[in-house]
């Protein structure tokens, strides 16, 4: 199994929409609607991945009278969706579900591992996002954690976790797409499944 570099993810994005919108350079600062610019958390291109955004959308956890959460039937109204324009403020020890900017369609042969970005997990943000597998496509749902005693900013279009794409020596049997995995082309924050 190998990495994959800089220069694949380039040409399957270019040549194979694999990623869309895409950002062929690490983007650390952006224009700004009526001028200017401002420092972003970075995002794009780099040497071994890609680093994605979250969207503006977020399902965030509101534990409210629930006494536990199962899995299997994830009530409705157990998330609020907020739509935030320029960061949502997660609460202490809260939990939201974001939606990354890109859309992905991964290669048969791929299979992608994600870590948060430093930034966040030194405020004590943790991003978990299960491995995209040969064959899915879709926004990615984002599981953000605030693991501090202390509200923190999740900042919308910005870097938010890094993607890694690894090729395997052999292409698997069945894919996601074959099996019609339940989470495929997926277009919002989804919650659990079963």
């Amino acid at each position: 199994m190998s990495i994959k570099s800089d220069r694949w993810i380039i040409d399957q994005s270019e040549k194979n929409e694999m990623i869309r919108p895409f950002a062929r350079d690490q983007v650390k600062r952006t224009e700004l609607p009526h001028g200017g610019s401002r420092n972003v958390i970075s995002f794009g291109v780099s040497s071994y991945g890609y680093d994605m955004r979250v969207s503006n959308i977020f399902r965030v956890f509101k534990p409210g009278d629930t006494k536990e959460v199962d899995p299997k039937n994830v009530k409705p109204g157990l998330y609020q969706t907020i739509r935030a324009d320029d960061y949502l403020l997660l609460p202490p020890f809260g939990l939201a579900l974001g939606q990354t900017v890109e859309y992905f369609k991964i290669p048969r042969g791929i299979l992608t591992i994600c870590f948060g970005k430093s930034t966040y997990a030194r405020c004590g943000v943790f991003v978990n996002v299960t491995p995209f597998q040969p064959e899915w496509e879709g926004f990615a749902t984002l599981a953000i954690s605030n693991m501090s005693p202390a509200p923190v900013r999740i900042y919308s279009g910005e870097g938010i976790a890094q993607l890694l794409f690894l090729q395997s020596d052999q292409v698997c049997s069945i894919s996601y797409k074959d099996r019609m995995g339940k989470y495929q082309a997926q277009l919002e924050p989804t919650a659990a499944k079963v």
